[in-house]
């Protein structure tokens, strides 16, 4: 088996100011495997993956491609030995063509010859069974091809080591199959494929084995059919995981007065994002959620609720009165928190310290007239670091440094500390661990059990129905349906989904 191994990553550390991030971590990849990369947010997968691609230097240690001592200082010395890498987000030009994205920056010949580059792209798309064509400007294809044709060049650079960095966080279930589809391809001809992601279902899938860290070490190396999910996890965590569907009952639900006016009501409401107007409302101590496929408009919805997109028609009302909602600033007045759905591009403000991020809205509400005394901003930073087991190594540490999870919770911190009467969580668990998903559906289910009405919106199913009383459904973007009680399960959802509506 030694001669099949490509990789080999021995003794690894890495330190940065205050933390451990690696700390004697092994890696090994074999030919035309595919290997799951799996922790907590924190544990130092991207660490390890960044020390690899020579995006940092390590402190100690070797790596070893196809029996060779590499130094890898550089991305470019990576790519030179055969490493290449797909982030999450694409990092392709949409304005230009397909073959253009396949060879920009890739030196002479091709690119000076643009019939001859289109067909060399062709070759390689009909090869690796892409269904694209070279000539066709990749803002035309979805979100999956485009992440297909990341692939495509990335392989064709003679790659033997690939890494996927959550390629799957942003695609549908018939766009994972078709990327399921292509890695499998890749397999057989003998790439070898570190897979980083969240998706558990998936990693049983298409991994061959997995790799798991924790807190900046080598927990072990697992052949996945051989581990048990539940293993899987409570190696994640390092402590037995109970039973999830059990979390709702560790708090006692909150028990709104009789004839109490919802805390928020709205009526006929649309924004210019093509959402069909719709009837929406919450109880105080309610969890309810925005269910349906993806594009299907749960988040238009609640940016509707929030004035984060522009507001065409419709009625709403606080505690039973009329407001007026037409911007974000309005929302907040009235008491309403939204964290959105992408916070790199919503929600951190990544130059800023996770102290600046975590007091930004209330100082928005307060007018930046009015600043917060140096002093304050710590204690109420550390306060809220503590309250939700932010990792960080201070309340100075830029954002844009920590793990997504605890990016996250920053933002949640933030709208936590406006104290809002109701709160809206459009996928705040995506890409992030199973760990920190517990703390925060645990967390939503607090909050409510004190009173706090809370919207909470994700992509997996089984999450809703462990924290939602309540379901709207959405299609089309179109309301569909609205489930509770016993109606609350995956077959009714699924159904009033597809459109066989109760």
């Amino acid at each position: 088996m030694e001669e099949n191994i490509v990789l080999k990553m021995r003794n690894i550390h890495k330190s940065f100011p205050g933390v451990r991030a690696l700390q004697g971590v092994d890696f090994t990849l074999r030919r035309g495997e595919i290997h799951a990369l799996m922790g907590e947010n924190g544990a130092g997968k991207s660490t390890l993956i960044k020390v690899l691609t020579g995006v940092y230097s390590k402190d100690e240690g070797q790596i070893n491609l196809d029996g060779k001592d590499e130094a890898i200082h550089s991305p470019q010395d990576a790519q030179r030995v055969g490493i290449s890498t797909v982030y999450q987000e694409i990092t392709l030009c949409p304005n230009l063509s397909v073959a253009e994205n396949m060879y920009i920056g890739r030196g002479k010949g091709a690119v000076q010859n643009w019939k001859k580059m289109n067909a060399d792209a062709d070759q390689i798309l009909t090869n690796l069974g892409i269904p694209a064509r070279g000539s066709q400007q990749l803002s035309s294809c979805s979100l999956a091809v485009q992440q297909m044709v990341a692939i495509a060049r990335a392989v064709d650079t003679d790659c033997k080591v690939l890494i996927l960095d959550e390629p799957t966080s942003s695609l549908d279930e018939q766009e994972v199959e078709k990327l399921f589809t292509l890695m499998r391809d890749l397999r057989e001809k003998g790439v070898g494929i570190i897979f980083v992601t969240h998706f558990l279902d998936q990693v049983y899938e298409v991994c061959d084995r997995i790799t798991v860290m924790r807190d900046g070490k080598l927990v072990g190396e697992f052949v996945t059919e051989e581990l048990p999910r539940v293993q899987l996890v409570s190696k994640m965590l390092g402590k037995e995981l109970d039973d999830l569907s059990d979390i709702q009952g560790e708090y006692s639900s909150y028990e709104a007065a009789e004839g109490e006016a919802p805390v928020f009501e709205a009526k006929g409401l649309y924004s210019d994002s093509g959402i069909k107007p719709f009837d929406f409302d919450i109880k105080k101590g309610e969890v309810n959620g925005f269910t349906g496929l993806l594009g299907s408009g749960r988040s238009e919805s609640v940016r509707a609720i929030f004035g984060a997109d522009r507001v065409l028609g419709g009625e709403v009302k606080m505690n039973g009165k009329p407001v007026k909602i037409a911007k974000p600033i309005d929302a907040m007045k009235n008491g309403i928190a939204y964290l959105p759905e992408d916070r790199k591009r919503d929600g951190i403000v990544g130059d800023l310290s996770v102290r600046d991020n975590i007091i930004l809205a209330n100082q928005v509400l307060k007018g930046f007239l009015k600043p917060y005394k140096k002093s304050e901003t710590y204690k109420i930073a550390d306060e809220y670091i503590k309250l939700l087991s932010i990792k960080t190594a201070s309340a100075d540490t830029p954002i844009k440094s920590l793990s997504g999870g605890n990016q996250q919770k920053v933002i949640l911190a933030r709208w936590l500390l406006t104290h809002p009467e109701y709160l809206i969580l459009d996928e705040p668990t995506r890409g992030i661990d199973v760990g920190t998903k517990v703390d925060i559906q645990k967390l939503v289910l607090k909050l409510a059990s004190e009173g706090m009405s809370v919207t909470f919106i994700s992509s997996e199913l089984d999450e809703m129905l462990r924290t939602c009383s309540r379901l709207m459904v959405m299609r089309d973007r179109r309301m569909v349906g609205e489930l509770s009680g016993e109606e609350l399960k995956q077959s009714t959802v699924m159904n009033t989904i597809a459109g066989g509506e109760k």
